[in-house]
């Protein structure tokens, strides 16, 4: 997430595939930035399995926040996240046709917690900490969202899981469980991957990508994401949760830089046209 993985260490396709019965699939088109890589999913969780246990999980947050009083308190800076990720999802056909019919939700939680995410499936959550401390412009919180969206259309969480199913064979993640029990299991899985692990670099510098060129061509200027990412490493990790699980080096900002401004001409085309 935008918090939304420490080190699980890859294992090579072939290994994965004869461990754990992956099979390498293209999850999104490639779009003006060139992604290209295909990933490599675990056979024992499924697309559905995963939004399933997403839409359970995100249920159950969106349920504590209410009975917490948590839950969409500001109504201005709900209709506020809800314009932008609206603009930005309109977009997501570009990387993925399916996602269009994806059943999308946008909630913001009263947290003092800097972050916000996407799970899979296109369920979205910001944090009020995150507009408070870092207070983005929409072009950044554009920015923010664009990262987060594409995480889900990237399916780096079903990725990340059928990598740590591989790392376990031994327990037997799944395999072994059936009925509540599986679904227990992978939903904690899927809460250990979306809230605790950092992303890999790799998942990072494609949700940056696409992030970046969904934003452009909602007409928020992709600029934003370095200047984003400039706050929050002012800020440093011990006070922004996104950082702990979305790793930021120096070398990020500038890559950001560079593709923005290749970016440009598609920004400027859909401003033109609003």
């Amino acid at each position: 997430m935008m918090v939304l993985r420490a080190g699980i260490r890859m294992l090579a396709p072939l290994a994965l595939v004869s461990a754990v019965g992956c099979a390498a699939v293209q999850t999104t088109s490639s779009g003006e930035v060139g992604i290209e890589r295909k990933q490599y999913m675990s056979a024992l969780v499924s697309e559905a399995q995963v939004e399933q246990a997403a839409a359970q999980q995100y249920a159950e947050t969106l349920q504590e926040a209410r009975t917490k009083g948590e839950l969409n308190r500001d109504t201005a800076l709900l209709t506020r996240v809800q314009g932008i990720a609206k603009r930005v999802i309109a977009q997501v056909p570009a990387f993925r046709a399916d996602a269009a019919n994806w059943q999308w939700q946008v909630n913001v939680i009263d947290s003092d917690e800097v972050n916000a995410w996407c799970m899979p499936g296109g369920r979205i959550a910001v944090y009020t900490g995150l507009v408070k401390t870092v207070t983005p412009t929409d072009d950044e919180l554009a920015a923010v969202i664009g990262h987060e969206i594409a995480h889900a259309l990237r399916e780096h969480t079903r990725e990340q899981m059928s990598q740590q199913m591989a790392a376990n064979l031994g327990l037997s993640v799944l395999g072994a469980v059936t009925g509540s029990q599986a679904t227990a299991d992978l939903g904690n899985t899927l809460s250990t991957v979306m809230f605790t692990l950092p992303n890999s670099r790799q998942a990072e510098t494609e949700a940056d990508a696409i992030g970046l060129e969904l934003a452009a061509r909602a007409g928020y200027d992709p600029r934003a994401a370095a200047t984003l990412w400039q706050k929050m490493a002012a800020l440093g990790g011990g006070q922004v949760e996104f950082l702990s699980t979305h790793p930021s080096p120096a070398s990020r900002i500038a890559d950001l830089q560079q593709r923005a401004e290749r970016l440009m001409p598609v920004y400027q085309q859909a401003k033109a046209t609003r």
